[in-house]
């Protein structure tokens, strides 16, 4: 069966990681992750069968999201040219491990600029101790810089503040603040999502992100 990737898996060879101020011990990169079993590369329009799904539930609700509607979402996902959902496969079991998402956003600021946002950030914790963490948010910060954002944008808990800035991610003095709208969640906004079905806007959130990451400052040795 022919496999789909999501974006250009040449995009990850391109990315220098020494230009990442991460502190990997050994040395790890995406193009060598540390392990001859593992493999990072862009998601496969075939990662429904790897475990895709379940390792995102490891995160967050994720739905009885069935074949088709997976299908259909890596389809929209690749038309836009704006995802790049990067994981890290285990060969061996032929299974997904890790996973992150960059998420491209085009402004008419900054001379029509575009910015990232780092979106969905999971890894197995049966795998931990293979820095796999720190491995696949650097691929996708890299891999901003990559494609010409200005900057780099996420959202964590607080106990994950201290992990973020270890590999460069810097909270902006007196912005610090992240602010959410749920669309999910209450009857009054339940009724709203329920009429709004049909149009296909529904399980779309809408963010204020403040943890910025300044591309051209912060990957400079």
């Amino acid at each position: 069966m022919e496999e789909t990737y999501l974006y250009d898996p040449n995009l990850l060879l391109k990315l220098d990681f020494h230009r990442s101020p991460a502190n990997f011990k050994p040395f790890i990169s995406a193009a060598n992750p540390g392990e001859p079993w593992m493999k990072v590369r862009p998601l496969k329009d075939t990662d429904y069968d790897r475990g895709f799904l379940q390792l995102l539930s490891q995160l967050t609700h994720v739905g009885n999201v069935n074949r088709t509607q997976f299908l259909t979402r890596f389809s929209q996902m690749k038309a836009s040219g704006d995802y790049f959902v990067t994981v890290i496969e285990d060969t061996r079991k032929n299974e997904i491990i890790g996973a992150a998402s960059l998420v491209i956003e085009r402004k008419f600021i900054h001379n029509c600029a575009v910015r990232g946002r780092l979106e969905d950030v999971v890894v197995n914790d049966t795998y931990r101790g293979k820095q796999l963490g720190k491995l696949i948010v650097v691929t996708v910060s890299l891999l901003a810089e990559e494609l010409g954002c200005y900057k780099m944008s996420l959202d964590c808990k607080d106990k994950l503040i201290k992990f973020y800035e270890s590999l460069g991610y810097v909270a902006i003095p007196g912005n610090s603040n992240s602010m959410t709208i749920r669309y999910d969640e209450g009857p009054t906004l339940k009724r709203n999502a329920t009429s709004a079905g049909s149009s296909g806007t529904v399980g779309d959130s809408c963010q204020t992100v403040v943890v910025i990451l300044p591309f051209k400052s912060t990957f400079i040795k």
